[in-house]
């Protein structure tokens, strides 16, 4: 419980570009001068160290534990709060019928879709690849599209961490 309480207000810390004074102005300076660091990832790695050097200095490996825990809920709960819930979906749609099923997730979704050159390597066969970035949400319709369209279309979906530009967030 203390994890989540400290991870809300933290949160609410960085969201508003404040800080503690605590290993969350460390973790602010190190993420923006390492743009590919996350903030909550740092404030945990920070924190991390810390208390396992506080578990060898007192030996007080318990507490350690309990520590390690609350500050992986804290890392969580800033992570969602702070940084977004921005996941997005990728799907590869491997179809002869590609251009019927972006042309229907365009029309249906207003989601556009990119055809990629491709050779399938089992049949020796150039393919087109239809490639979309979706919310979670979309990914199923988009899903059903291609396989309504398609019957042996083939699917794979990725997670995406966050997506930019058109339809997602602007920078």
């Amino acid at each position: 419980m203390v994890g989540i309480i400290i991870g809300v207000g933290n949160a609410m810390i960085l969201r508003n570009n404040a800080s503690t004074g605590g290993t969350e102005l460390l973790s602010t300076i190190i993420s923006k001068t390492f743009p590919t660091v996350k903030t909550a990832n740092m404030i945990v790695i920070l924190d991390t160290i810390i208390v396992g050097v506080n578990m060898i200095a007192l030996k007080q490996i318990e507490i350690g534990l309990y520590s390690a825990i609350a500050i992986y809920i804290v890392g969580k709960i800033i992570e969602v709060l702070a940084e977004g819930i921005n996941f997005t979906k990728m799907i590869f749609i491997v179809s002869d019928k590609y251009e019927e099923i972006a042309k229907e997730i365009s029309d249906k979704l207003e989601r556009g879709s990119t055809a990629i050159y491709a050779k399938g390597m089992y049949k020796e066969e150039e393919k087109m690849i239809l490639w979309c970035v979706a919310s979670k949400n979309e990914i199923t319709k988009i899903r059903r599209i291609a396989s309504n369209l398609d019957k042996n279309s083939f699917m794979t979906i990725f997670n995406a961490r966050e997506a930019y530009g058109l339809g997602f967030k602007e920078e």
